[in-house]
């Protein structure tokens, strides 16, 4: 499954939903179905810069060259907002993550429901997904 279908499929699971309340409430559960860091991957260099909330990111390169991205938050909108781009990024190639365009963002009208604060935290996760992606390109 390419990038766009998976970002297609998100933004299928918000059309249903008019209200924003209700689109909070995905994003939210998306968060909690996210896969746990344990308390020892709470660190410094996994913490974001940039963000509002704590959020730590964590990339593993898989023996196939692909990213496995992890995360947590201790911000619910945070970790529901990391964890659709992780739903959309995961298991692709470095160089798939550098090239995406991230259209489900505007797509599914997240960036005019996030408080500049947010947004800023969002720029600081994708920058920090692409940031991983480069330095495992030189990998390959």
């Amino acid at each position: 499954m390419t990038i766009n279908d998976k970002q297609d499929q998100l933004i299928e699971q918000f059309e249903p939903f008019d209200d924003w309340m209700d689109r909070y409430s995905l994003i939210i559960d998306m968060g909690n179905a996210l896969e746990a860091l344990s308390p020892d991957e709470h660190t410094a260099d996994n913490l974001i810069e940039g963000c509002q909330s704590r959020l730590w990111l964590e990339a593993t390169r898989n023996p196939d060259g692909t990213i496995h991205f992890r995360a947590d938050s201790d911000a619910i909108i945070v970790k529901g907002i990391v964890a659709m781009l992780i739903e959309v990024l995961d298991g692709e190639t470095p160089q798939a993550v550098l090239d995406a365009d991230l259209y489900f963002i505007d797509r599914i009208g997240l960036h005019e429901h996030l408080s500049p604060t947010r947004a800023n935290g969002l720029l600081a996760m994708l920058k920090q997904m692409r940031a991983y992606a480069l330095a495992f390109s030189t990998l390959q």
